[in-house]
């Protein structure tokens, strides 16, 4: 193990992206990154900032902002919901693949896995995540569902009535990720989710 102390490099840039034709027009108010950024607030107790994008389901735009967030904004992850259905104009996954360098194809088994536990329908989503790299810099990208309560569970898992974990959630796997790919070890508050790292991998908190 490690000790290290806290500087600007160590500060977790997340970008977060909405996808809807509706929101993105105004028509309603967008729930998505309303609930990431709350999510965010409880979960993580290490220094992060966020970057928000609320687009409509058209495939360019999404494109060009996971491109600009991870190049331009050098986000080390990036959270996108809504647009992962079988509907037409559901493009984001579509989108997510034809800018990335690595699809992680676990993230998105395990968000489909966590909402079969609650609906049947999960099994039409088609939810990807995977790493863009440029020459120096690289990112996680993920798409989440849109709902609130999804994102949730999607996020930290399934527990019992007494808070043990039952299903991991899909988070618990990204900070060991964002270490693999040179961005800022991120800590968590253990009651909302446990970070699991191997033990060569874990360091210690200065004194």
């Amino acid at each position: 193990m490690t000790t290290t102390t806290k500087t600007d490099a160590d500060v977790l840039r997340i970008g977060l992206i909405s996808v809807s034709d509706r929101a993105s027009a105004g028509i309603y108010e967008d729930q998505g990154i309303p609930a990431l950024r709350a999510w965010f607030t409880s979960a993580l107790t290490s220094p992060w900032v966020i970057v928000t994008r609320l687009i409509p389901d058209e495939r360019p735009a999404i494109e060009a902002a996971l491109i600009d967030l991870v190049d331009n904004e050098r986000c080390h992850l990036v959270l996108t919901t809504g647009g992962t259905g079988p509907a037409r104009r559901d493009v984001t996954p579509e989108a997510t693949l034809a800018i990335a360098t690595k699809e992680m194809p676990g993230f998105g088994e395990q968000m489909r896995q966590i909402s079969l536990r609650f609906v049947a329908t999960a099994i039409l989503s088609r939810q990807v995540a995977v790493i863009r790299e440029t020459s120096d810099h690289a990112a996680l990208i993920m798409n989440l569902p849109g709902q609130p309560k999804s994102i949730r569970e999607t996020l930290e898992g399934l527990k019992d009535t007494d808070g043990k974990q039952l299903v991991a959630g899909i988070f618990a796997a990204v900070p060991y990720c964002i270490d693999l790919i040179g961005g800022p070890y991120i800590e968590t508050e253990p009651a909302v989710c446990t970070v699991f790292r191997p033990k060569s991998a874990l360091r210690v908190k200065p004194a």
